[in-house]
């Protein structure tokens, strides 16, 4: 199989361009800059601003010849200006299924996120029939949900797509999640929101890429796979702040201390996100709504769908995916 992955310089992009070059595919690594590492590994890299004007005709060149299109390029923050969100997400990926029809890809798969349907409640086990909501409290669920509605829109006519939707992706490799968790714990300003109890669903990187990998199969195998989202995780729900407690002892820091209530966090960042409004501020404000929610409520997933229509199945639980990351290792003796 012929395929490009746009983001290819991201932590999920990167992974999948090795794990597609792993089985044999002809893989393409698609991103605004240069990636010299995929480059130097034998990986083919292009440079393409997604949302640029004209991008859909030279996208349709790099893509020519591909029978799928891996999309997980994104623009990913918690504050911003709403037009580089629309930009990011929602533009670069109407024009990127406008050039995926104007070269033939026959296969598109969209990286979305379970922040899609995010509201202001716990979302305890629910399967991909719960509705978007009717307003969002951030700028990245808002327009990610409204790409994730353009790719299922797009399934037909020569087309097949779908989107997945892994929540808070670690392993080897990331860029994010864990290194946000780290820099804020050192810099002492982690600190938890509620009461600790909240369960959350992560994906290990190693099962994210086989779910894409599985995603493009399925869409050759499985006429019902197509036009629809599928929810990605291990699984089985951990408790957010154990969890991440676990993580800062395992990086040799001390578990967090510093404590707020989920009601007190909420009026912090709303009193936040209009100063930061107000003064226009550059930098991102210490709290937000949309932040607040995600570290003290429930947010874990059914994965059913994923398992019957992908044949996806974890590889492993949360705990043992987190010591294969980062337990130390042993020293190898000395001959």
């Amino acid at each position: 199989m012929k395929a490009v992955v746009t983001g290819g310089g991201g932590f999920v992009g990167a992974a999948l361009c090795r794990r597609l070059r792993d089985l044999g595919h002809d893989v393409t690594a698609l991103g605004r800059r240069p990636h010299a590492e995929l480059s130097a590994e034998g990986i083919r890299t292009a440079i393409q601003d997604l949302a640029a004007p004209q991008a859909e005709a030279a996208l349709a060149t790099v893509f020519s010849g591909a029978q799928c299109v891996f999309h997980t390029a994104a623009h990913v923050k918690m504050w911003g200006p709403r037009e580089a969100f629309v930009r990011g997400n929602l533009l670069a990926t109407q024009n990127l299924i406008a050039a995926c029809r104007a070269a033939g890809v026959e296969k598109l798969v969209f990286t979305s996120s379970p922040s899609v349907v995010a509201t202001d409640h716990d979302l305890r086990g629910i399967d991909e029939s719960q509705p978007y909501p009717a307003r969002y409290k951030a700028f990245y669920p808002e327009t990610k949900a409204a790409a994730e509605r353009a790719v299922l829109d797009a399934h037909g006519h020569g087309l097949k797509t779908l989107a997945l939707r892994p929540h808070l992706i670690f392993g080897p490799g990331d860029t994010n999640l864990v290194p946000t968790i780290l820099k804020r714990a050192r810099a002492g300003r982690l600190v938890q929101v509620g009461d600790g109890t909240n369960l959350v669903d992560l994906t290990f990187i190693h099962d994210c890429v086989a779910a894409h990998v599985l995603a493009a199969e399925a869409l050759d195998a499985r006429p019902t796979a197509g036009g629809r989202a599928y929810f990605i995780s291990q699984g089985t729900p951990v408790r957010l702040w154990e969890w991440i407690g676990r993580v800062l002892a395992l990086h040799g820091l001390p578990p967090v201390r510093r404590r707020l209530s989920a009601a007190t966090a909420q009026l912090l960042a709303t009193v936040a996100e209009g100063a930061w409004r107000t003064f226009g501020f550059a930098s991102d404000p210490p709290l937000t709504r949309f932040l607040t929610e995600e570290m003290a409520t429930d947010h874990y997933f059914d994965i059913s769908a994923a398992r019957r229509e992908l044949g996806y199945a974890p590889s492993c639980t949360v705990w043992e995916a987190t010591e294969q990351t980062f337990a130390p290792r042993p020293e190898s003796p000395i001959a």
